[in-house]
């Protein structure tokens, strides 16, 4: 939804981390730093995804300061090379230089810490959601750089044929084919949370990583539930007399 408080809501309710999505999501940049602020003062580590695999996207999301951050739609090994190069500075990558005024440096305050933690500690995710994706996820998952091959399974559904269907059985052997790449690698593995594949079977099957839910079904299935139990209530009383 784009909200901070929604997002510090989320991230208190015991959530290890949560995604502000810019993909599908509703907030932009300046609005995203809002809510990494509510997420780490809600006690969760914040993460983003972009609205694409873009140099200056990935820029401005690490500026911004994020724990990690989610690249969609990664189908090839040249487009996670890509990820890794925008998001490192020059030599080994081409992300322009800021980190004196940055938020993530504590907008000056600790360029050394900062550049220390990059190196050893922030995420690179890359989100496996198309054929071509996991016809190349080997070749994705060796390259340096890449922390985390993420199934999209929406997506990658839609990709192989069964548009809204991500709990065909059709998908398990994509999926297994990402969980093996990733094994193979030593990189983490993760996925979204469908209703036939709940967080509780994902994290049984070998995932590292699992986005349960998102804010907006968190809020209309709560609305909902409260709609229905208010109509059940009235209904029952109506009928007592």
């Amino acid at each position: 939804m784009g909200s901070p408080v929604a997002a510090e809501i989320i991230a208190a309710s015991g959530y290890d981390a949560v995604m502000t999505d810019m993909e599908h999501g509703s907030g932009d940049f300046a609005n995203a730093v809002q809510q990494f602020q509510a997420i780490t003062a809600g006690g969760a580590v914040p993460l983003i995804r972009i609205p694409a695999n873009d140099p200056v996207d990935l820029k401005r999301a690490l500026d911004a300061g994020p724990a990690g951050v989610m690249v969609p739609a990664v189908s090839s090994a040249a487009e996670a090379a890509a990820a890794v190069n925008a998001c490192r500075y020059p030599p080994q990558g081409i992300r322009g230089v800021a980190h004196s005024v940055a938020r993530a440096s504590g907008y000056g305050t600790d360029v050394e810490g900062y550049l220390q933690w990059l190196e050893a500690e922030f995420l690179l995710i890359c989100q496996i959601e198309t054929m071509e994706g996991v016809g190349d996820v080997d070749a994705i998952a060796a390259v340096e750089g890449v922390d985390m091959l993420l199934v999209g399974p929406m997506d990658l559904s839609a990709s192989a044929g069964h548009f809204n269907d991500p709990d065909c059985a059709e998908m398990d052997a994509p999926m297994a084919r990402v969980a093996e790449a990733a094994g193979n690698e030593g990189v983490l593995l993760g996925t979204m949370a469908t209703a036939g594949r709940t967080a509780p079977d994902l994290f049984e099957a070998g995932y590292d990583f699992v986005l349960d839910t998102v804010d907006i079904a968190i809020l209309r299935e709560a609305a909902r539930a409260k709609v229905v139990a208010s109509w059940k209530y009235t209904r029952d009383k109506k009928r007592g007399g």
